[in-house]
């Protein structure tokens, strides 16, 4: 072989030397059944039950011509064309993977909102009727107020009038006026005790009770949602290669 065709050959193939690794003698037989080269000593080494031993020789002048050439060159264009289908599918799965992120993620942001407006909404409607229930307590409050209001000014009064009634008052004078604050007076303590024994002295309090659903979803929700990875089985079609393709060669050639 010419230097210039030794360098064309590819670099594995140049570093494939004619003569055995193990003993440093050149290759002459070929075993079968181990569908390697051997040299004179390999028999005695590795190959002493082989019964398949043929001349070097005439495998090699065999090779080029052979129709496993061909199957090989057919081989290499499969693997290579499985290769790239490969390559191709895991690149659109890449792509797939993507967009499921980017769909998964505006889920999220989707329940998030619908979260945020459902609560939104519940808090509007709790706000709304805490406002309610404070006007109406307030409302009632005024009104017991205004009328507690009048009283203690009409007793006032009568308190502002006892002194004059009594610098100014005649005997009968003085004894109308005090039945008649008797009366008031009476009135007053009835009007008071009624008050109270009918409740309406009674402290009120507004008072918030938070739902205990609500609660629970800071003690019960731990997360978000979960993501998962889910596989499914590879269902594209590959080109099937051979099997034991380098002792496929030697038989073809001594058909």
């Amino acid at each position: 072989m010419s230097t210039k065709d030794y360098h064309n050959l590819p670099k594995f193939m140049q570093e494939i030397g004619s003569q055995c690794r193990d003993h440093k003698k050149k290759y002459e037989l070929y075993c079968s059944f181990h569908a390697c080269p051997c040299c004179v000593t390999c028999i005695t080494d590795k190959h002493q039950k082989c019964q398949e031993m043929k001349p070097l020789s005439d495998i090699l002048k065999q090779v080029k011509p052979s129709a496993s050439v061909q199957l090989f060159e057919k081989d290499l264009k499969d693997v290579k064309e499985n290769f790239e289908q490969i390559i191709k599918y895991l690149k659109n799965s890449i792509k797939t993977n993507k967009c499921q992120k980017t769909k998964a993620a505006e889920q999220i942001q989707s329940m998030r909102k619908s979260v945020d407006e459902f609560l939104n909404k519940l808090e509007k409607d709790i706000i709304d009727d805490l406002e309610s229930k404070q006007v109406k307590l307030k409302s009632k409050m005024n009104t017991l107020l205004q009328q507690l209001k009048t009283q203690a000014n009409h007793i006032s009064q009568l308190q502002s009038e006892f002194s004059k009634m009594t610098q100014y008052a005649t005997g009968l004078q003085m004894y109308a006026g005090l039945r008649e604050i008797e009366k008031t007076t009476s009135e007053a303590a009835k009007y008071l005790e009624d008050l109270k024994s009918g409740g309406r002295l009674d402290e009120v309090n507004l008072e918030l009770n938070i739902s205990t659903k609500l609660q629970s979803i800071l003690k019960d929700v731990k997360s978000f949602g979960d993501i998962n990875i889910s596989s499914h089985p590879f269902t594209l079609q590959l080109k099937a290669g051979r099997k034991d393709q380098a002792q496929y060669l030697v038989p073809t050639l001594f058909n």
